[in-house]
């Protein structure tokens, strides 16, 4: 099967899961799809990253300056500039760009929060960005105090450690409002002034600020700890829908966008994960924006036989992976719907980070990307 079997021309938001980050074979994949994309009319690649780091890879693929060391180092959530796939993209990105007109050259961003499982950092650096930028002469750092006492893990995990409730949040969150509305009150002077490019990273600083303070507050809830957990990721993976919309609004009129990330992000039946005895449950980014676009939106699930890297063994032959194990040789697409029905596979540790696949994902799915492993 190729990737052109089923996507429809409605379809402008290409979304490619992978059921682990540890896996290499993964983005490698996904790079060479996404040198077929481009040719059919693909203008953009969203990755599971910070938006606001991925600002520097993406002037650096589009002619840029900086150097590759330097923006797989700053421009990536923690660990992801690291990965060799990541690495080829961005400098086949660079390559591929360099003698195109603008409006032909491959964006890349990011579409992630600035959050991390165990931390979330002060929404100063974004908020004080748009300060700036509207010159204003507000004294944001004065009401954030010393940023550890916001990304510190008890910040996250303990309710009663959090920040995100306390008098100068809830008034970081009312300027921060009042930004907004300021930016986009004042559009026509400031993109005449600056430019559009100026103008739109300002809107990208202010939106990862109030999403940062959204989840601050989020963790300061005093409810049970599994709702607790629950609910930190729904805020996550509802900034992270919020960002693939705007970034499709930016990309409009050049071609739709692959988006790269874990199933759980992107798939659209809801996200289930057990984690140290509690059962979580909540509305994956994919989930709300299919809801949403509808059509526009396909979801590809990601599915790995065994893995060396992982330690992952071969997987049993009536699992749903070990059906696809004898239908792939390598890797290959199979549409969703023939997959027939399986056992969920049990042979996983927590500690390979793998979500094995199971029939709700299958459901929602367009399509399987199986990797055979090695």
């Amino acid at each position: 099967m190729d990737i052109r079997d089923f996507l429809s021309p409605s379809c402008d938001l290409l979304a490619l899961g992978e059921p682990t980050h540890l896996e290499p074979a993964f983005p490698l994949i996904r790079n060479d799809l996404l040198v077929r994309l481009v040719d059919l009319g693909f203008r953009s690649v969203a990755l599971e990253t910070d938006r606001v780091a991925a600002l520097a890879v993406d002037d650096y693929v589009r002619g840029g300056g900086g150097t590759l060391d330097g923006v797989m180092r700053e421009g990536f959530s923690p660990g992801f500039g690291e990965l060799d796939g990541n690495r080829r993209l961005v400098a086949w990105l660079r390559e591929h760009n360099e003698h195109l007109p603008p409006a032909d050259r491959v964006a890349f961003h990011g579409f992630d929060a600035p959050i991390e499982m165990m931390s979330a950092p002060s929404p100063l650096r974004h908020l004080d960005h748009v300060r700036a930028y509207l010159g204003l002469d507000v004294d944001l750092a004065a009401l954030a105090g010393d940023d550890e006492r916001w990304s510190r893990t008890e910040a996250i995990m303990d309710p009663n450690e959090s920040v995100g409730a306390t008098p100068e949040a809830d008034r970081l969150r009312v300027i921060a409002d009042d930004l907004l509305v300021t930016l986009h009150a004042r559009a026509p002077e400031l993109i005449a002034a600056t430019s559009r490019a100026a103008w739109t990273r300002a809107e990208v600083h202010l939106t990862a600020g109030l999403g940062l303070l959204r989840y601050h507050r989020q963790s300061a809830e005093h409810v049970e700890r599994a709702t607790r957990v629950s609910r930190q990721l729904g805020v996550r993976d509802a900034l992270m829908a919020r960002n693939l919309l705007d970034i499709r609004a930016a990309e409009t009129g050049r071609g739709p966008t692959l988006v790269f990330a874990q199933n759980l992000h992107l798939q659209r039946n809801p996200s289930r994960w057990h984690l140290g005895g509690m059962d979580l449950c909540w509305s994956s980014a994919g989930s709300i924006v299919g809801a949403l676009v509808g059509e526009r939106y396909a979801f590809v699930a990601g599915s790995l036989g065994r893995s060396a890297a992982l330690g992952l063994g071969e997987p049993d032959p009536d699992t749903y992976e070990g059906a696809l194990q004898h239908a792939v040789t390598g890797w290959g697409l199979v549409r969703a719907h023939d997959v027939a029905p399986a056992r969920t596979r049990t042979d996983t540790t927590p500690a390979q980070g793998y979500f094995p696949l199971d029939r709700p994902t299958l459901d929602g799915a367009d399509a399987v990307l199986h990797v055979t492993g090695r």
